[in-house]
């Protein structure tokens, strides 16, 4: 569970996180960190060397949800992620997609994930990412993606922001 459980999505709220996000410190050094609500433990930003990785909405639990309500509930957090792209898309230019489950497969078996991207996994943000970059000027990218761990999971919205170009890691060798 993240900080953002329970909350309304906001687009404009969402993108104020993002251009905070932007303005923040980056580890320059150091190992990969997930942080917590003080009093309830729900993750609130996980920062590594050169990113930093916020939730910015969670739906409620999938748990029981079957058939059409399952997938109603799935196009209506990637309708959400899609006003959210169209926004940052208008601002910075076409976003390139950046493939997440490629990471999953070389966690599965046992090979090396890039710290940004374990860090994703960690947080079951499993969905692919829209990524800009650099953003305005700043010698830094940005991406943004919704998606769960599992089926009975919460979905979780999340924006990611680096000092490096953000890409996919090679795939096993065995794909």
């Amino acid at each position: 569970m993240s900080v953002r459980a329970g909350e309304t999505f906001d687009v404009v709220r969402a993108v104020t996180d993002i251009e905070t996000l932007l303005a923040a410190p980056l580890p320059d050094i150091g190992p990969t960190v997930a942080e917590g609500d003080p009093d309830t433990g729900e993750w609130t930003v996980t920062a590594g060397e050169g990113f930093r990785i916020v939730p910015l909405w969670e739906s409620d639990s999938l748990d029981g949800m079957h058939g059409a309500e399952w997938d109603d509930a799935i196009e209506a957090a990637e309708a959400k992620l899609a006003s959210l792209v169209a926004v940052l898309d208008s601002r910075w230019g076409a976003h390139r997609q950046v493939a997440v489950h490629v990471a999953l497969l070389l966690e599965q078996d046992g090979e090396p994930v890039p710290a940004l991207f374990q860090a994703l996994l960690d947080e079951d943000c499993h969905g692919d990412l829209a990524v800009w970059g650099p953003v305005s000027g700043r010698g830094r990218w940005a991406g943004v993606s919704v998606g769960h761990s599992d089926g009975d999971a919460p979905l979780v919205m999340a924006a990611v922001v680096s000092d490096h170009p953000v890409v996919a890691p090679e795939p096993p060798s065995w794909l």
